[in-house]
């Protein structure tokens, strides 16, 4: 007899139990609803048992003991009825087990489940349960969000769903059991117990990654890997509800081979499976291919859910043709001076236009050692525009011939190279023009001092006609003067004037006047070139000094006797300026009442002698330049004598300016400060 009693699952998948006193109103209860045990200690599947899990515990209980077994599951097979070798023990012989109090196994609930709901799932056994006591049921899916979708039977241990589970939302629920007196103390636990969601196939494969995009340069060997694409399925990844097979289902264009390329079923590799010799970019129908690619689950199996997507292959270019020139001699014309584009090279090329084993890039190999020609790649047609850069000369060639090449601008393969095609010889001819004449020098530049006399000959320009081979006369004319000063003579283009010349006129710069001039050839229609003349001019004493300010104010009870800073200014150059000399007109002017003091170069001082009354006052003042001979201007200076009561000026009786004293003083420092 076995102390406490024991359980032994046998080969034959029934239990026995014995309490040593005839196992009296011995009683079975099975952690699984999908369970049961006959009086005789069979264990009997009431359901497939692939809901079930990999573990159930069977609790056998008498008036006199009881006992626990935990059965592992190890088939899997749609079973109904007796259990036959799915069960085994992890010994084999009766070994006495300690008693345990809650007992629970992991429970599995399919996912998808219909009504109705709830239903029992599973069952926690508590072998030394207190009369009156409860089980309780915690955690997320209980009382913890998402809440309610499980529940326990308080008084039997029965655990229930209330509605239908989906794996991929969550796929497992931690939830804990205890039991509690009648007050809601906890007695026992709590015991963890874990639902586990079993999944079902109700998720197709996804490609999510898309667009799917793959190269392979033309010609490549067989079994080239081109691109990998792989799907997603949101089963469980541990089951064949989530192992993908992949396969073709559809390829466009279907040439020159309805397969051109492979997809391994288990990885998603694309590769290819043509010779080289059909993945000829040049020779293909389209060199853009769009497979349809199917993903399955199950592994493949027909009852798999499907799903597709589109992955585009492009067969790219190698440089694999040269460029060639469509004729061996190309013809232009030009006329002499004209610059720009004069003719366009065309060239064939097989590879892609897209590429740079299409564009071409042309060179100048012979026949421009002056470098009056460039050529240049029209992007959009790949021709060579060959270009005049530096203008010709017919008088000097009136024919050119170059020898250009082209190549790419991508290097070509190994065996493919360069032959005579990729060079082509230009013929050009120049075309004679009427040429306008050209003044030489040009500028052309003279010096003279101004006022010279008018009709004081400057100089005779002289323009030559670049028509060597025309014999053509030339006349010359006036074709801006903007004072009005020149004349030319339109024979032998002698130019003299026709006016004084003035340094200080308007239309001088810096001391120097520029005219125009034109010469004019007898072609038909006639040329014209045009000539720049530069007349420095000299400068002569020519301009008297003027005086500044010519109004001042004064105060008639004045202690400060100072009534103006004069300054003076001249048009004409050094040394017919400074130094001024200042002086009063003694002529019309008594000496006694008024004094010139000279400050600097520039400037002097006007002050008074004495106190005058209010009125105004004119006092002549005479200013001379420095030059030879001298030149004088002699300008009326009106003081104002006003005035000053209380810093009010009142200049009204002598019709004088509204200045104040401040004012007046203000200015005088200010003048002074800028010397």
């Amino acid at each position: 007899m076995v102390p406490h009693g024991s359980i032994w699952l046998l080969v034959k998948t029934s239990v026995t139990f014995s309490d040593c006193k005839g196992n009296n109103k011995l009683h079975y209860e099975v952690s699984s609803p999908y369970f049961k045990v006959n009086d005789d200690g069979s264990l009997v599947a009431l359901k497939n048992i692939t809901a079930v899990g990999k573990t159930l515990f069977v609790h056998a209980r008498t008036p006199h003991a009881e006992d626990m077994a935990e059965l592992v599951i190890v088939g899997g097979k749609d079973i109904q009825g007796s259990l036959q070798d799915i069960f085994k023990f992890a010994r084999t012989s009766p070994v006495p087990r300690q008693k345990r109090s809650i007992v629970v196994s992991p429970i599995l609930i399919p996912e998808n489940q219909r009504q109705p709901f709830p239903r029992d799932v599973g069952k926690v056994v508590d072998s030394d349960r207190p009369e009156g006591s409860k089980f309780r049921l915690t955690g997320k899916g209980v009382d913890q969000e998402p809440k309610g979708i499980f529940r326990i039977n308080e008084n039997t241990g029965s655990v229930s769903v209330t509605q239908t589970l989906d794996r991929e939302m969550i796929a497992t629920y931690q939830l804990f059991v205890e039991t509690t007196d009648v007050n809601g103390k906890t007695l026992e636990g709590p015991v963890p117990l874990e639902v586990i969601v079993i999944d079902q196939n109700d998720n197709r494969p996804i490609f999510r990654e898309g667009p799917y995009v793959g190269h392979v340069m033309e010609g490549s060997p067989t079994g080239t890997t081109v691109m990998r694409m792989t799907a997603f399925d949101a089963d469980d990844p541990a089951t064949d509800n989530a192992l993908l097979r992949y396969n073709i289902r559809q390829q466009t264009p279907d040439k020159p081979s309805p397969n051109m390329f492979y997809i391994d079923p288990e990885k998603g590799d694309i590769v290819t499976v043509v010779s080289p010799a059909l993945l000829d970019r040049e020779t293909l129908e389209n060199p853009k291919y769009e497979l349809i690619i199917e993903a399955q689950d199950m592994a493949g199996l027909d009852v798999g859910l499907t799903g597709t997507a589109t992955a585009t292959i492009m067969i790219d270019d190698k440089n694999d043709h040269s460029p060639k020139f469509t004729k061996k001699e190309f013809q232009a014309t030009v006329e002499e001076g004209a610059v720009g584009v004069i003719v366009n090279l065309t060239v064939e090329d097989k590879d892609d236009p897209a590429t740079g084993a299409w564009r071409a890039a042309y060179t100048i190999i012979n026949g421009n050692p002056g470098q009056s020609f460039e050529i240049h790649t029209n992007p959009q047609t790949n021709e060579g525009m060959l270009s005049v850069v530096k203008p010709l000369d017919y008088e000097i060639s009136a024919f050119h011939t170059l020898l250009i090449k082209v190549e790419n601008e991508d290097p070509l393969v190994p065996d493919v190279s360069y032959g005579p095609s990729s060079t082509a010889t230009v013929h050009i001819t120049v075309l004679d023009v009427n040429e306008g004449p050209v003044f030489y020098p040009d500028p052309m530049t003279v010096t003279r001092q101004e006022n010279i006399s008018v009709g004081s000959v400057l100089l005779t320009v002289n323009a030559t006609d670049p028509d060597s081979l025309q014999h053509q006369t030339i006349r010359y004319s006036v074709y801006k003067d903007p004072a009005g000063w020149l004349n030319i003579n339109p024979i032998n283009g002698t130019v003299d004037t026709m006016a004084v010349l003035d340094r200080e006129s308007p239309f001088v710069h810096n001391s120097v006047y520029t005219a125009l001039f034109l010469a004019i050839d007898s072609g038909n229609p006639p040329a014209t070139g045009t000539g720049t003349l530069l007349i420095t001019l000299e400068d002569v004493n020519d301009n008297a000094p003027f005086i500044y300010p010519t109004v001042a104010e004064v105060c008639d009870d004045a202690k400060n006797l100072s009534v103006v800073i004069l300054g003076a200014s001249d048009k004409d150059l050094h040394p017919n300026t400074d130094p001024f000399k200042f002086e009063i007109h003694k002529q019309a002017v008594p000496d006694k009442v008024w004094k010139v003091s000279k400050i600097n170069n520039t400037h002097a001082l006007v002050s008074l002698l004495q106190n005058l009354n209010k009125a105004n006052y004119h006092l002549p003042i005479m200013v001379t330049d420095s030059g030879k001979p001298p030149m004088t201007n002699i300008t009326d200076l009106r003081v104002q004598v006003c005035s000053c009561k209380n810093s009010k000026v009142d200049c009204n009786a002598a019709g004088a300016l509204h200045l104040s004293m401040t004012s007046l003083l203000l200015v005088s420092l200010f003048t002074l400060a800028c010397l």
